[in-house]
């Protein structure tokens, strides 16, 4: 045996062994082989603790740990200071005290001391505890109504009345002949009608201070918030309607009978409800409704319904909308709120004169495909950054208007807008500092696939760099802001928590081990993060695994993430650990995998997150096949031997590419897919395809049911039966169109017991073992 036998054999029988280290039955346990990872950290109150949930010893769940500076690894807490470490409490205008609802009870705790005091309980639990800007006073919410607890005089005032229904109302109420009669024959009956309107007058004119009831009929009654002084409330009212639910039935079951239970509502236009934003003003005793209708494109008709003939006849009117909560200054002088188009169009900003319920536009953002973005609402009933700075006067937001999502200040006297950050990257997270002059940020400025954090002074808008090196820093300030708390990663290194001195370019201390001997006895690769250039020129970032080219088996494998509006090609921890182990074990065996961030992915701006808008299956499938391309030119794979494979929205295009682009995958593997966006939920799908009703070819043109008889390539279907999210019935009706199409080389896994993210082990071996027959039985020369 020469010299180069000898070293061939070496590099063969190290490749072996690698693969022979990971085994589908060990990765598939997920966090149980890598090891628990440290989550839900926070400090103590006084700022000596950190707390996180964690499970080391591999229990059945995780538990609540605790450390402190000087110790040399954490400790388990007791499960009294574990609750209490979770509550979340609300500091008063005396910094040794603080206030906090527990099990619907309300109590007061002295740092000083560390003693807690109870101070109300009643069998109807009392919620959304706000505090008052008169010292002393703070407002919770307690049978849909408010209530001033004034602690300096032991008063509690309810200073709402709101009830269900339409009150008492007999001005309506019809005469009967009977009662006619009666007042007709009997001085008697007319007596006692006479006294009883008399003891009516004489009541009303002692006036009562106890609020009088507002009956708010048959819509739904929420968003209650009483302003900081207490002398407002504001609700919002949303139209009751009959809801219809998707039904799930359950086969596998303790007592053996099937069960049903309804799930999720599908996607329609149907789901945009009148909605109505309340004010009540305590010293009136009244209610009142704002009116937005002046609200700037407030009648806009969106771009897409040009191209349908039935909405040029259609009457423009005001577009319906909903308006969250108001945010307040300190001392309740300004009131903001945030507004967005049931539509997904159009976001407000609003100064509310909570006096006589009108308002003035601030800031209006407009997106022909749907507002959203970080630091943004995506929703209709969800709010995004907002928050006034330490003058009282000044508000800040994030806007997407330049395609990156920026910070913006806003004053309120001046009207003076000021972009505070600037660049092609995005501000992923905003906290305002105790000065209320400065920000701490998380931003990508380093990387799309980083998280970095940075100080920033509103007065010079420059970025301090604290934490910039690559991977992830998720980070809690200590209350004094002296210290971080910092969850950290990299894409081989899975997230352990940190502490570090709050200065420029600071260095992390350790204190959590989470990773097991088992994991960390293989060497796991850093996957490249490579960008290559779609059709239409956008750069692509994706994530490569390559084997040893002594190795390489020239086949490749494409890995679809899911969520379509999430990162995966980044420089930290995947929370799809199973698929990287999975990965990893595809290298060894020679595949070279391509995980791709396709338009739509998260973290590269606002042209990028609405590039599948009315086209899921368009721009986010061709990126897949321009990385098969890349693939085949640099990297001499194969294209006849390429199979690409994801789960939930990574199913969805798995199917289109199989069904609309036939010829450019030998196999597919599809897990927990749509198959038909109509039948998907409102709120996600809303926003990318509009409404079937309204734009009915949108849904048409994404759904790979419409494309079943275009099936060529063998195609393995994997679905959870007791999915909530994607209905197994999405993978029932695509299996009944291939049969009615005579379509024989599909199959279809089933798991009885599995919803939409699988929980055991065996079935995570089972599915990840068929999708690895496919592709080995498919994609490598016989």
């Amino acid at each position: 045996m020469n010299n180069k036998t000898i070293l061939s054999f070496f590099i063969l029988f190290s490749v072996v062994a690698q693969s022979q280290a990971l085994k589908m039955e060990e990765i598939m346990k997920g966090n149980t082989f890598i090891g628990a990872q440290p989550e839900n950290e926070r400090w103590s109150l006084e700022g000596q603790k950190i707390y996180f949930d964690w499970n080391p010893t591999n229990e059945l769940g995780s538990s609540t740990y605790f450390w402190k500076n000087g110790m040399s690894k954490p400790e388990l807490a007791t499960a009294s200071e574990a609750a209490f470490s979770k509550i979340d409490f609300k500091k008063s205008s005396n910094p040794d005290l603080y206030y906090y609802i527990d099990k619907g009870r309300l109590f007061s705790y002295s740092l000083k001391t560390k003693t807690s005091k109870k101070l109300y309980q009643q069998n109807n639990p009392i919620s959304g505890l706000q505090m008052g800007s008169d010292a002393g006073v703070l407002y919770f919410k307690q049978n849909e109504n408010l209530f001033q607890f004034n602690t300096n005089q032991g008063s509690i005032i309810q200073i709402t009345n709101f009830k269900r229904g339409k009150g008492e109302d007999k001005s309506t109420e019809k005469d009967s002949f009977l009662k006619s009669q009666q007042q007709e024959l009997f001085q008697f009956v007319r007596d006692q009608e006479a006294l009883k309107n008399w003891n009516l007058a004489k009541s009303k004119l002692t006036k009562s201070d106890f609020p009088k009831p507002y009956y708010y009929g048959k819509y739904n009654f929420g968003s209650l918030k009483a302003s900081p002084k207490g002398n407002f409330a504001t609700f919002r009212l949303i139209e009751e309607v009959e809801r219809k639910n998707e039904k799930m039935e359950l086969f596998i079951t303790a007592d053996g009978y099937n069960q049903t239970e309804e799930t999720k509502e599908k996607v329609s236009v149907d789901k945009l409800l009148t909605t109505k934003f309340g004010i009540y003003s305590v010293a009136k005793d009244s209610v009142y409704f704002v009116n937005f209708s002046s609200l700037s494109h407030i009648q806009d008709v969106p771009k897409y319904l040009e191209s349908y003939e039935k909405s040029k006849t259609t009457e423009k009117k005001d577009k319906l909308i909903v308006v969250q909560e108001p945010i307040y200054n300190e001392d309740g002088s300004y009131a903001i709120s945030e507004i967005r188009s049931q539509d997904n169009k159009d976001r407000w900003i609003v100064s509310l004169n909570l006096e006589n319920g009108t308002f003035q536009e601030l800031e209006h953002q407009h997106d022909e495909a749907w507002i959203g973005g970080p630091g943004i609402p995506s929703y209709s009933y969800s709010g995004g950054t907002l928050g006034f700075l330490g003058d009282n006067e000044t508000i800040y937001f994030q806007s997407e208007v330049t395609g990156f999502s920026h910070l913006y200040t806003y004053n309120l006297k001046s009207k003076k807008k000021v972009q505070l950050t600037k660049g092609n990257w995005e501000v992923r997270d905003v906290t305002l500092a105790k000065d209320k002059k400065s920000f701490y940020l998380t931003t990508n400025t380093t990387h799309p696939g980083n998280r970095n954090f940075y100080k920033l002074e509103v007065s010079n808008a420059i970025l301090q760099p604290i934490l910039t090196k690559d991977g992830a820093h998720e980070v809690s300030l200590s209350p004094d802001e002296n210290t971080l708390l910092v969850r950290y990663s990299y894409k081989n290194k899975p997230w352990e928590l940190y502490v570090a001195a709050n200065k420029k370019n600071t260095t992390l201390s350790q204190i959590t081990n989470s990773t097991t001997e088992a994991f960390k006895s293989y060497k796991w690769r850093e996957p490249e993060v490579i960008t290559f250039k779609a059709q239409d020129g956008t750069d692509v970032y994706a994530r490569l695994y390559k084997p040893e080219t002594s190795n390489a088996n020239k086949a490749a494998i494409l890995f679809v993430h899911g969520a379509g509006y999430l990162q995966n090609a980044h420089n930290y921890w995947s929370s799809y650990h199973r698929e990287y182990m999975f990965h990893n074990l595809l290298t060894d065996l020679g595949y070279t995998v391509l995980d791709i961030d396709y338009r739509a992915s998260d973290g590269y701006g606002r042209d990028f997150r609405t590039g599948i808008y009315r086209f899921m299956g368009g721009k986010d499938l061709s990126d897949q096949i321009d990385g098969k391309n890349y693939l085949v030119k640099n990297l001499g794979i194969d294209a006849s031997r390429v199979g690409i494979y994801g789960g939930s929205y990574g199913g969805f295009i798995t199917l289109m590419g199989m069904l609309t682009t036939p010829n450019e995958f030998a196999s597919g593997a599809a897990l927990r897919s749509v198959t038909d966006w109509a039948h998907y939920n409102h709120g996600y799908t809303g926003n990318i395809l509009n409404f079937p009703e309204t734009d009915p070819e949108a849904y048409k043109k994404s759904s790979p049911i419409y494309f079943a008889d275009n099936l060529q390539g063998k195609l393995l279907m994997l679905h959870g039966m007791v999915d909530d999210n994607v209905e197994y019935k999405d993978i029932v009706r695509l299996s009944q169109r291939f049969i009615e199409l005579g379509k024989k080389n599909w199959s279809l896994s089933s798991f009885p017991v599995e919803a939409h993210g699988f929980k055991e082990t065996y079935s995570w071996v089972d599915e990840y073992s068929r999708i690895l027959d496919l592709f080995n039985s498919t994609l490598l020369k016989k």
